[in-house]
């Protein structure tokens, strides 16, 4: 009986180091992986990473949740109530493509901002309406979609041409 209980508690002991062991080595291997890494999870547990958009007289800082799987994507910014202006969600994609957006589920008026391979700005869809099912188009195959709190784009003379920079 002894052995055994001996045996357990070495067991567990050597489990409980590695364990250790195995989320220090994580953690300092991600850091060293992305030097500018990543914001704490979003509320959603979704990845957050720092976005800058200079236009043409400032640069804009913001934080933005990434919407990377196809489910994140789907589920974008649907039944949230509120939207920081400092906060967005952007929509990477692996091939440029002619990308379509709508608001069913979504509560709140967005900027939805759509942006070539080069990080420039193609256009912007301003203060969509929530809940609507009409589609919401880029004008040319585009990389990534960004989506802010609506009249951010405006307030802060956002515009085609600009260039958004982010951790990919």
């Amino acid at each position: 009986m002894k052995k055994m209980n001996k045996a357990a508690t070495l067991a567990l002991m050597l489990l409980f180091t590695m364990g250790l062991s195995g989320c220090n080595a994580r953690a300092g291997d991600a850091a060293a992986a992305n030097p500018q890494s990543d914001l704490a999870l979003s509320e959603a547990g979704l990845r957050q990473v720092p976005l800058s958009i200079k236009t043409a007289n400032a640069t804009h800082e913001l934080v933005v949740e990434v919407a990377e799987s196809s489910a994140q994507q789907a589920q974008g910014l649907m039944f949230r109530t509120e939207l920081a202006p400092d906060k967005g969600m952007i929509f990477p994609f692996a091939k440029d493509r002619a990308a379509s957006f709508w608001m069913k589920n979504t509560v709140i008026s967005l900027d939805i901002i759509f942006l070539r391979r080069d990080g420039t700005i193609e256009s912007i869809a301003a203060n969509t309406i929530p809940y609507s099912l009409a589609p919401v188009r880029s004008n040319e195959p585009v990389a990534t979609v960004l989506e802010i709190a609506a009249g951010r784009a405006a307030e802060l003379n956002i515009g085609p041409g600009d260039t958004v920079t982010w951790p990919r």
